[in-house]
């Protein structure tokens, strides 16, 4: 076998995913509450950034001069990265307009426990002990180390433990510092004063029945009758199984700022990117002069920083451009939605609005996410415009949206003792227009938290 060996050249394309590139994709998809955080972060980290300060309008002619000068003198090209090709007017500062992104600073449950722990009468023991368990406390409200720990690591007897463990458990909300779900809905039971043999039997026996619907199953076990079962899983499901979930995680602003407001005015839809709260950002002045005038280790340093910070400037830019673009084509194709409300809302695929804007369809879905708009009609996100389509036998397409508000209101109406099959609710539906299969009527009543006609049934 003979095998030969020689070198030869050979020309391919390879599309590299730089740390810039990453960096400006990753941008692209953050809120602007995210946004805010980078930007802090990148402040304190490149030297080379400043927060831009308001222009002056007292300026000397001999400053615009220096400025000048020192503008030509600059060997770096800084002014292509802030081209803003961006018609004049058509991206408007939302600090100019009424609206005022308002933040309301929401208690965490932790903070809430420690107020009420400094209000009680006690020794500071005891208010050690209580604000250990306090943040053994996780933000669903349950305790989530043993008391035998708590007593070990603080040398505390267990009996000790568990009386201030009892003390916390008569804090607000009720059922907060349980060990478990039952010892939860125990303790609402207790403070709402009801006493009901059956109710107190299905916690401590049968949740995991009463999860699944199956009230025969309960009511044979406990030799009664399913509606008898029925009414006291009613009385469960008034309790609260996660008490501290009504109140803000750690580090969680609690309140969604939007990236976008839409405005009627005279007739036609304003867009205002908000993205006031994000500082404007500038290159050091002084860094570009010394970068003249320093050695080449110190120089290839802060070139490499001042590079970072035009590509970070550029692609702050270049998202805000990105959403204006998007939102734009959002009110030209779902027109009649921002014109007359959510009723009508029509189909709409990220494709099209891709193509609309000669951008990939990838780009659209990053610009898309985690992102709000405040319409004439209220808050909604904008993945809501984009809607799969729904073939109607009696005129255009139907947007899914459409058809879920209709598979609502069939179920909120039928018979609850004779709850709609899925088939029953295909059936119904394409009578009303909306052509569905009993595999999508079964997908968007489980999107919808809809339970199956078996676990509706009322006896």
């Amino acid at each position: 076998m003979h095998m030969d060996y020689g070198l030869k050249l050979e020309l391919t394309q390879k599309l590299i995913m730089t740390p810039e590139l990453r960096q400006a994709i990753a941008i692209l998809q953050l809120s602007s509450f995210d946004l805010c955080e980078l930007v802090e972060q990148e402040l304190q980290e490149n030297p080379v950034l400043e927060i831009e300060d308001p222009p002056s309008e007292d300026l000397s002619d001999t400053s615009t001069e220096q400025t000048a000068e020192d503008s030509s003198q600059d060997s770096y090209e800084w002014m292509e990265y802030f081209q803003d090709d961006t018609p004049k007017g058509s991206i408007q500062d939302a600090a100019s307009g009424p609206h005022e992104n308002v933040g309301i600073y929401t208690k965490t449950l932790h903070e809430h426990l420690e107020l009420q722990l400094n209000l009680m009468a006690l020794n500071q023991r005891e208010r050690e002990l209580g604000s250990y368990l306090i943040g053994c406390i996780d933000d669903n409200g349950y305790l989530i180390c043993k008391l035998e720990e708590v007593g070990a690591r603080l040398k505390r007897p267990y009996d000790e433990v568990e009386r201030m463990l009892y003390v916390l458990q008569t804090f607000d909300p009720v059922g907060v510092a349980s060990r478990d779900l039952k010892e939860c809905l125990m303790l609402q039971l207790d403070y709402r004063q009801v006493a009901d043999n059956l109710v107190n039997q299905i916690i401590m026996s049968f949740l995991d029945e009463v999860a699944a619907g199956r009230c025969k199953v309960i009511a044979d076990k406990l030799h009664t009758t399913p509606a008898e079962v029925q009414a006291a899983i009613d009385i469960i499901k008034t309790l609260d199984p996660k008490p501290g979930r009504a109140f803000a995680a750690a580090g969680d602003p609690g309140y969604i700022v939007p990236d976008i407001t839409v405005e009627e005015v005279n007739g036609t839809f304003v867009i205002l990117v908000n993205d006031t709260s994000v500082p404007r950002l500038t290159i050091s002045s002084y860094y570009k002069k010394v970068i003249r005038d320093t050695d080449l280790e110190a120089k290839k340093f802060i070139e490499g920083r001042l590079n970072a910070a035009a590509w970070l400037i550029k692609s702050i830019e270049q998202r805000r451009r990105t959403l204006y673009r998007v939102m734009e084509q959002l009110i030209h194709f779902q027109y009649d939605f921002f014109k007359q409300g959510p009723k009508y809302l029509r189909p709409l695929t990220m494709k099209k609005v891709a193509d609309a804007i000669e951008m990939h369809e990838s780009t659209v879905s990053r610009a898309i996410a985690n992102k709000y708009v405040t319409t004439p009609h209220g808050l909604f996100a904008l993945r809501t415009f984009f809607s799969a389509s729904i073939h109607s036998s009696s005129g255009p397409d139907v947007a899914a949206s459409q058809a879920k508000d209709e598979l609502k209101a069939l179920v909120a109406s039928e018979n609850p003792q004779k709850p709609l099959s899925d088939q029953l609710l295909s059936d119904l539906l394409s009578k009303k227009g909306m052509i569905l299969s009993r595999r999508t009527v079964t997908k968007y009543r489980e999107e919808l938290g809809i339970a199956s006609s078996s676990k509706r049934k009322r006896y």
